[in-house]
């Protein structure tokens, strides 16, 4: 099978799961990104052991899913008004791994509490923010969910695919050559335009959404999760490594499938929250 089969093969299956799972209910939902959360963060610790680091994977795998499950809990089950509470319990987390290390007679403790305290920022709690994003609060312009968590999967997934089709059929002029050979002016332009499309037909089949929103978010979607892409191949490439893994199949792992999610929802979420302060 072609890696363009593979791949189509593999999105469109995540894509089913992770719609039928907005659809359906909102436990499900958080379950399968329970799941993304764990291997993302065996994953990341895995291909960040070297000569000069030695992270915390179990201890860190274990700390980012308690802090997935503290934050994604409280909102399942107390909606929005424990955000302060939820706050004040999940701080202690991040001070763990650097009292473990005190323990672990390790060369470059800082260097592994460090990537050990990153891999909790960079996969833990983004993803978790999706479980608040997918909360249904009401008398805000966000309520009407799964419609608005929906457009941003469904955006970041088609401007991901347009950037890549446009770029490896048109692309010639580098975009970012000293981070990601492959990316292009054109696949990115090429992605950003079929994203805005998309935006706009969303809002015409979909009731109650509002045009101005899809178009912001789609916004922050091509501006952070393309810092996202590139985070994350700057990653790989100090590393030495093609793909973060082998999980999926056309994707490679966890972390080159959801990269863009992981930067990219930090932004959209505040941009949730400004609408409900505001």
């Amino acid at each position: 099978m072609s890696n363009f089969w593979a791949r189509t093969i593999t999105g469109l299956f995540m894509v089913f799961l992770i719609f039928a799972a907005l659809y359906l209910d909102r436990f499900f939902f958080a379950a399968i990104f329970l799941v993304v959360v764990i291997l993302g963060l065996l994953e990341f610790y895995s291909i960040t052991v070297t000569e000069d680091c030695k992270p915390q994977k179990y201890t860190g795998t274990i700390l980012g899913t308690l802090l997935y499950l503290l934050i994604t809990g409280f909102f399942l089950f107390g909606g929005p008004q424990p955000l302060t509470f939820s706050i004040v319990v999940m701080l202690p987390i991040f001070f763990i791994p650097i009292i473990i290390e005190l323990y672990r007679k390790k060369e470059k403790a800082l260097i592994n509490a460090a990537v050990t305290i990153f891999g909790l920022i960079y996969i833990a709690l983004p993803v978790s923010l999706l479980n608040v994003m997918n909360d249904p609060i009401g008398g805000t312009v966000f309520h009407r969910f799964p419609a608005y968590l929906t457009a941003y999967f469904l955006i970041t997934w088609i401007y991901d695919t347009g950037a890549y089709l446009v770029g490896k059929n048109f692309g010639k002029h580098k975009f970012f050559e000293r981070i990601s050979p492959k990316k292009t002016w054109e696949g990115t332009i090429g992605g950003t335009v079929v994203a805005l499309l998309a935006a706009a037909g969303y809002y015409f089949i979909t009731e109650g959404t509002q045009l101005i929103h899809l178009m912001v978010l789609t916004g922050l979607i091509v501006l952070f999760g393309t810092f996202g892409d590139l985070a994350e191949s700057l990653f790989k490439r100090s590393l030495n490594l093609k793909d973060s893994g082998n999980i999926l199949p056309g994707h490679g792992g966890i972390l080159d499938r959801f990269d863009t999610i992981f930067v990219s929802a930090p932004f959209v979420f505040l941009y949730f929250v400004l609408q409900i302060i505001l």
